[in-house]
């Protein structure tokens, strides 16, 4: 298990953070990911993380079992097993840095535009739809493969649809535990699962459901228009930080 003391003064907040995004909050889990690069190599992050997003996730699809949009799982679950194989296939070749900056880039471009329509509640709501799905399915499994990010570009295809927030909620616990529990064996054959990593999660997990269950409350109590402020702005600030964190390591800043 890792025992710098270093480490837990990230991981600790980084797992509160990862537990209201899987509660609900999504794009705030994804500060975890950065935080954790700070002190030990991403794929090391991606490895201590995997273990904590699964056992949350069970939390998390038991407490939105009966609030999910079917209709967006089925359309969006063939990219995401696109996605996926492409990540799984290219890991070990895709820099960390420009898939940040990707991501990054879509999720603040993105805000920006909803925006940039008289406000975040002027545009009509949208409805499921198979292209925008299975291309944004495929960007999310990737992202989420490669980089533990792949909730921008879900967000991307589903915040315009306007669902009620536990619904929202739902559909993204559920997508994403089917996206993480897939993941696992493909960690494992690429070798990224060790005493280690398997340890340090352990070590982390209490905290994980803790905080997993603190934003489940938080979403089951928020009204709708504040909800989605939130997550556009948690959306809009996470973007500029994984495209901050992308450029530095590819030596811009």
């Amino acid at each position: 298990m890792i025992s710098d003391a270093n480490f837990y003064a990230l991981a600790i907040p980084a797992v509160v953070f990862l537990g209201l995004g899987k509660g609900g909050f999504s794009g705030v889990g994804l500060l975890a990911f950065p935080m954790l690069s700070l002190v030990v190599p991403p794929f090391q992050a991606a490895a201590i993380i995997l273990p904590l997003l699964m056992v949350q996730d069970i939390v998390g699809v038991w407490a939105f079992r009966r609030e999910y949009s079917l209709a967006n799982l089925k359309l969006l679950a063939p990219g995401g097993l696109i996605g996926l194989g492409v990540g799984w296939a290219l890991a070990r070749h895709v820099s960390n840095g420009v898939i940040l900056v990707l991501v990054g880039f879509i999720s603040a471009a993105f805000v920006v535009y909803q925006v940039a329509g008289k406000g975040l509640g002027a545009r009509a709501a949208t409805g499921p739809a198979a292209g925008p799905a299975t291309f944004w399915g495929t960007i999310c499994g990737f992202t989420s493969f490669v980089a533990n990010a792949g909730a921008p570009p879900f967000q991307v295809y589903m915040l315009p649809q306007k669902l009620p927030p536990r619904v929202y909620a739902g559909t993204s616990q559920i997508f994403f535990a089917v996206v993480n529990y897939l993941k696992f064996p493909a960690f494992l054959q690429l070798g990224q699962m060790n005493a280690t990593t398997l340890t340090t999660s352990a070590a982390l997990l209490p905290l994980a459901v803790a905080s997993v269950s603190v934003g489940i409350w938080l979403v089951r109590r928020m009204p709708a228009e504040r909800f989605y402020k939130v997550i556009y702005a948690l959306t809009f600030v996470v973007g500029l930080k994984l495209t901050w964190d992308g450029l530095r390591q590819l030596g811009v800043f």
